[in-house]
This record gives C-alpha cells, structure tokens and sequence, in this order.
C-alpha cells in the first residue's frame, strides 16, 4: 500500500530546467571569456546550484551563488505556475491522508524561490534538497522513508531524469517517469524501466486515482 508520493521539482511540478539554464549563463558568462551551450552547463549538474557554480567559475563562487539566484528570481515569469493539474494532484493526495515530499536536486534557496512562487511552500510535508558536494536523492529518499517509518514499497517516487530511476532502483522504491516536460526524453528513460512513464500529467493523475487512491476509471496509458 502506498502511503506517501515523493516529488522531484525541476521538470516535474514545473517546467524550470529552461529557467535554470538561463539563470547560469545570464550569472556565470560575465565571469568566462567564452559563451556557454546548454550542454556545457547541463553537464555539471548533479549538484546543487552552488555545485555548478563552483565547477564553472570557482574563483567567484560567491558572486556568482548571488548572481545566479537573482536572475533565476527575476527570470522566473518564464516560468510563473506549475505543470496545468499538479497543484491538483498534490491537493488530493494530501485530502487523502497520503505523506506528500519533495525530494530535488535544487539547492534549499532556489527551491523556496520556486515554491513561493508557484503558492507551494506550504504543501509538503517534507523537503530535501541538493548538495554542492554531488547528487543526494538517494539520501533525500532515505530521509523521507526514515522520517515517516516507510518501507520502499510504501512511497512512490515521481522525477524526470534517468537517474531518478537508477536511484529508485537502488532503494527498491517504485518510480514514475515524468515524461511530460519540453526537456524531458522519453528514449532515455524506457530503457531503464521505471514502474510508470507518463507523456500527460492528465494521465499521471488517472494513475494516482486508480492505483493509489482507488477511485477512478481505467484509461490512462
């Protein structure tokens, strides 16, 4: 029985990855005597914010932490809601008794930025968020599971990435494959066969209302 559904943020509640990649180059360029390709900054994630940070400009960490928060806040109405149905879900979810968590890779001040924004600072019943020192959704997870008395097969994990399965895996936690991003990649994430893969958040709700919460018709894909 499933008692709690834990989310990632970035590409999953919303569409922020184009807003984080733009918030790099608009803090990090100023400092680089060469212009940047998502790629480039794509490749140094895993850590938090301040983790990408430091591997791109190290010798201005801290102007480049402040400078980056700033355009990520002031880039933000690029992104001004959450994915259409989300806010939904997670409403209903807790209406139902459910532990609803948050586990991201964002580091503690860019996550808050987003979740007031999007009127969601109050809904989790938990937050873990990143490190500078490299990826912790495993202990993120570990945390929620130890927090709430969870065994793996208790909670869902619902991310975007490739290694959001590979972590749930891990843990022998079940995971949904968010697939309903622009940024998402659908060819990436079957061959690593999550529990779910969803394209629509319309189809991720269906599934939340026939296989958690029990209620429902049949039809999601």
């Amino acid at each position: 029985m499933v008692k709690a559904v834990v989310f990632d943020l970035d590409g999953t509640i919303g569409n922020t990855l184009p807003l984080c990649i733009a918030a790099f180059r608009e803090a990090v360029e100023p400092y680089m005597d060469r212009a940047l390709s998502d790629g480039d900054i794509i490749a140094t994630f895993g850590p938090s914010e301040e983790g990408t940070i430091m591997q791109l400009i190290p010798d201005h960490y801290s102007e480049g932490v402040e400078a980056y928060l700033h355009h990520y806040a002031r880039l933000h109405d690029r992104c001004p809601t959450p994915f259409d149905g989300i806010r939904e879900i997670i409403d209903k979810l807790r209406s139902a008794g459910l532990t609803v968590a948050l586990v991201t890779g964002k580091g503690a001040r860019s996550c808050e930025i987003t979740l007031a924004r999007y009127g969601l600072s109050e809904v989790f019943d938990t937050i873990e968020t990143g490190s500078p020192a490299g990826q912790r959704k495993k202990q993120g997870i570990e945390a929620v599971m130890a927090a709430y008395g969870l065994n793996p097969d208790e909670l869902i994990y619902v991310g975007d990435a490739p290694g959001d399965i590979e972590v749930c895996h891990a843990l022998g936690v079940p995971i949904v494959a968010a697939a309903w991003a622009e940024t998402a990649d659908p060819e990436a994430l079957l061959p690593l066969c999550p529990h779910r893969i969803f394209h629509s958040v319309v189809d991720f709700n269906a599934y939340i209302d026939i296989e958690i919460l029990g209620t429902g018709i049949t039809g999601y894909k």
